[in-house]
């Protein structure tokens, strides 16, 4: 997944009676480690007139303790639960006081003890609240076309407790089944199996519905649910893929993306091993809302819009989710707590996609860019602190307020860091041992550490490289990773440019530098990110008129590619140009993904906070409820709570 920068720090849970019994995720209030979920069974129908999902969901369960352990506890948050049957009977249960953050404990007593090693099938009756944290309700006018509701769910981190009672940990993975009705089209992180059973409108008015049914065969976490329906149409965009969005735009998105996946798989697979597992590797392209850079639900990867530029170059982000494939989805965090196993090495691999297809340079330019996200991370949570470690402690903790770019590019660092010290060669035929070993599994970093330290051990070399390597430095030390010497041949012209722009501003002379249109004629977009990253370094001695200067000249206020224009604005923002402030207030309107929206509402509420409470009150209902909730965490304190 594409993140947003630092968060606030979460409130600590004080609550003396409150246990976390689970053996290595302390954010789950399931009994997991005494049953586990083999199989999960979803037949919901999606209600727009009440903005809920409503119906059963059968988890099969195997026991796996001797133990006479009768209870079995599930997470679930603000959910309506009528009936729980087990083997076709109800049931007693129980849903405990909530636990934040962490929701309620659903305990479900069974009517006998279960051996170890055999399984039950509980089946449990449920619907979503209007609380729920997963689940986004678009209205009509909300859409781009103001013909259809859309809905769309986003479960990570631990937000599926929301949709259904569930193991909500990535220390589980179960095959799962999806039967969705629907009046519109249906997407779920499966295979797609069929759309039957055709239900007439109960009234004039209404629409009638179909049954949308998916499977998916290779066992997945419970935070890679994932179901949208909308007004969507599809097209091809290669010969395992397809694209998926409105049909108004399904033009532009099959344009920008026609052709790039294949090379990204064939480049991928050539690295790591195995192949690639889902079958169908399909993007969604959602409403702008959408929080994130991008979700790696499998079969059907959720995009932000704002990857359709019109000049394919913020296509990066597909190249992170298609490595989610196997990093992430395939081998899988064993919790929250060592989420870089995720985001490290989907961005070590998307980096090693850019090299294969680009070449080296544009791996270091990518890694030069993802150092910038990194010191801003870094220095929105302060050096010393813990969230700034490989490894975090996350015991009472809600894991959103952790997240940022530190898991994946000190993730990232980690691991090229044992690229030079071991050497590209070697390194690389430890990688598909490390995928072909955990495959289908759930690991921590000490999994990670123990495999590597195996697979070397007659290396008497590399062994006593590993051996000599300070384990606990990497794992345990916050604050920034050694600095590797990156290859500069993509970022000195940003540099330099950067250089005349910071001498005009220094010196009453304006004539030292006249900016035109040439100076970036042959540039990437993502060089124009570099070179406007670096000039926010000075932003503050820009005037207003310098500014203006700087986005006519580019084009950069007028551009359609919101990584170039969201760090102009930013410019303009720091530098207290007020005829920055309605474009930027207007943007905050338009794209809900956190990693522009959360750093520019801190920038707005810099320089004119009437203004950026205005917009946010404005759009609130536009944003996810999870982009809603870490922003008033930004704007109004760590409660979220209107000063």
């Amino acid at each position: 997944m594409h993140r947003a920068p630092a968060a606030m720090l979460a409130k600590p849970m004080t609550d003396p009676d409150i246990v976390i019994r689970t053996p290595r995720d302390p954010n789950t209030l399931s009994n997991y480690h005494n049953f586990v979920t083999r199989h999960t069974s979803i037949d919901f129908d999606i209600d727009f007139g009440k903005k809920r999902l409503f119906g059963s969901v059968m988890l099969t369960l195997e026991c796996l303790t001797e133990e006479d352990v009768r209870d079995v506890v599930l997470d679930c948050s603000f959910l309506d639960i009528s009936v729980v049957e087990v083997e076709g009977k109800s049931v007693k249960f129980t849903v405990g006081d909530r636990l934040e953050p962490y929701g309620s404990p659903l305990t479900i007593t069974l009517p006998s003890k279960v051996p170890k090693g055999k399984s039950v099938d509980v089946e449990i009756k449920v619907a979503t609240t209007d609380k729920c944290t997963a689940l986004q309700w678009m209205t009509p006018a909300q859409t781009s076309n103001k013909k259809h509701p859309y809905m769309f769910s986003q479960c990570q981190a631990i937000h599926a407790r929301s949709v259904f009672p569930c193991q909500d940990t990535p220390d589980v993975k179960s095959t799962f089944s999806f039967a969705l009705r629907s009046p519109l089209p249906v997407l779920a992180s499966g295979l797609p199996t069929g759309a039957s059973d055709y239900q007439p409108p109960k009234k004039d008015g209404e629409s009638g519905t179909m049954k949308y049914t998916f499977e998916q065969k290779v066992p997945m976490t419970v935070y890679l649910f994932a179901v949208a329906s909308g007004d969507l149409a599809c097209a091809s965009i290669g010969p395992r893929s397809t694209v998926w969005s409105g049909p108004e735009e399904l033009v532009d998105c099959q344009r920008e993306l026609d052709g790039e996946i294949e090379p990204f798989m064939k480049a991928l697979e050539s690295i790591v091993s195995p192949t690639y597992q889902w079958g169908q590797y399909n993007v969604l392209i959602l409403p702008p809302s959408f929080p994130y850079g991008g979700m790696e639900n499998p079969v059907w990867t959720y995009a932000t819009p704002s990857i359709i530029s019109g000049d394919k170059q913020n296509v990066d982000v597909i190249a992170h989710e298609l490595s989610h494939s196997w990093s992430g989805n395939l081998v899988s965090a064993a919790s929250w707590e060592h989420f870089w196993l995720n985001e490290g090495w989907t961005t070590y691999l998307e980096r090693r996609i850019a090299a294969a297809i680009h070449g080296e340079a544009h791996r270091h330019f990518s890694a030069i860019i993802g150092w910038k996200a990194l010191e801003e991370s870094i220095k929105n949570y302060g050096v010393d602190h813990p969230y700034t470690k490989l490894i975090v402690d996350l015991k009472g903790q809600d894991p959103d307020d952790a997240f940022s770019s530190i898991p994946y590019e000190k993730g990232f660092h980690a691991l090229y860091q044992f690229e030079l010290l071991l050497g590209k060669e070697k390194w690389d035929s430890f990688i598909p041992h490390y995928f072909d070993t955990f495959k289908f599994k759930s690991v921590d970093s000490y999994d990670f550490k123990s495999c590597l330290l195996n697979f070397f051990e007659k290396d008497q070399e590399c062994k006593k490289k590993l051996e000599a390597f300070d384990w606990d430095k990497l794992f345990y030390a916050p604050g920034y990773p050694v600095k590797p010497d990156f290859d500069q041949t993509m970022v000195k012209s940003c540099y330099e440019l950067a250089q005349k722009w910071h001498a005009r501003l220094s010196t009453p002379d304006s004539t030292v530098f006249q900016p035109s249109e040439s100076d970036i004629k042959d540039w990437v977009s993502n060089q124009s990110v570099v070179f406007l990253e670096k000039l926010q370094s000075f932003a503050t001695e820009f005037s207003s008129d310098n500014v203006e200067l700087l986005g006519t000249t580019y084009g950069y206020n007028s551009t359609q590619n919101i990584e170039v224009l969201s760090r102009y604005l930013s410019i303009g923002l720091m530098a207290k140009a007020t005829e920055t402030y309605k474009p930027a207030a207007e943007l905050l309107g338009k794209i809900g993904r956190m990693k522009f929206v959360r750093p520019m509402y801190r920038l707005l509420d810099k320089a004119d906070r009437e203004l950026a409470v205005k917009t946010f009150e404005s759009n609130r209902e536009f944003y996810h409820p999870i982009c809603r909730q870490m922003v008033e965490k930004d704007l109004f304190g760590e409660e979220g709570k209107r000063e």
